[in-house]
């Protein structure tokens, strides 16, 4: 049977839905979970939604940086991630309303995606607003829990003091870097110039609810980075044998309770 290049990439797409294949590991999509592109001002978003309680409380997993960079160190022409850490942690959340954001560029083909986005301005003004406006879509004024890992953590805090018609219940970070200034200087990277930081706001977020669980062995994000930055070790869980995105599925109960 023969196909033109636009059926085929809509066949390819359908079978990426089905079970997202990124690199070499993949995960299966619960059938529960609905698969929704989001177009907002800035950026087209991809998501994955489980909705069944209707102005409920709604879940929302939000996803690290993905694939930016290579083995070599080099910007990646694609950020999808290759990890499995979100899409298995929001896939097996059984809450009535759960879903899987992804940050802009991962999964979809959107003509505003330039490389500075998931790397110097992967936390700039209009990746954040992009992102608030999916979740304001998405949840309109029931209340939210703000899930996000890495990079994500970033996105959730941001979107959280700045919450312009949201109702932020709470917000738990995974291995997040809640302070990129921090966390350039420590690795000594070039600063994320054309980002915003969350910690421009912090006594803003030290008011909300928040919880933040960080692995013993992440050297990429190490926990005391994210202690500095929280100042308050009660809401601080250290996940032991944990790395960056890897060890945290026994953790994944203590997650979900929050």
């Amino acid at each position: 049977m023969w196909f033109n290049v636009g059926m085929k990439i809509n066949v390819l797409k359908y079978v990426c839905l089905l079970v997202l294949v990124c690199g070499c590991r993949s995960v299966t999509v619960p059938p529960e979970f609905v698969y929704r592109e989001i177009q907002t001002t800035t950026f087209k978003l991809a998501t994955w939604q489980k909705i069944t309680q209707p102005g409920g409380r709604y879940k929302i997993y939000i996803e690290g940086d993905g694939y930016a960079f290579n083995a070599y160190g080099q910007p990646t022409s694609n950020p999808t991630p290759h990890g499995t850490l979100m899409r298995e942690l929001a896939f097996g959340d059984d809450a009535p309303n759960v879903i899987y954001l992804a940050r802009p560029c991962q999964y979809v083909t959107d003509g505003a995606c330039a490389q500075k986005y998931w790397t110097t301005a992967r936390f700039a003004p209009e990746v954040v607003t992009a992102s608030r406006e999916a979740v304001r879509r998405i949840a309109g004024q029931a209340p939210v829990v703000l899930i996000g890992f890495s990079g994500g953590a970033q996105v959730a805090g941001l979107i959280s003091v700045r919450p312009e018609g949201l109702r932020v219940e709470k917000v738990v970070t995974i291995a997040g870097n809640v302070d990129h200034r921090a966390w350039t200087a420590y690795h000594h990277l070039p600063p994320l110039d054309e980002s915003e930081n969350l910690a421009d706001y912090r006594a803003t977020f030290r008011a909300l609810a928040q919880a933040h669980f960080v692995g013993e062995d992440d050297d990429v994000v190490p926990a005391f980075l994210v202690r500095n930055f929280v100042g308050n070790d009660a809401l601080i869980h250290v996940v032991k044998g944990a790395t960056h995105n890897t060890g945290y599925q026994t953790s994944f109960p203590k997650i979900y309770a929050e």
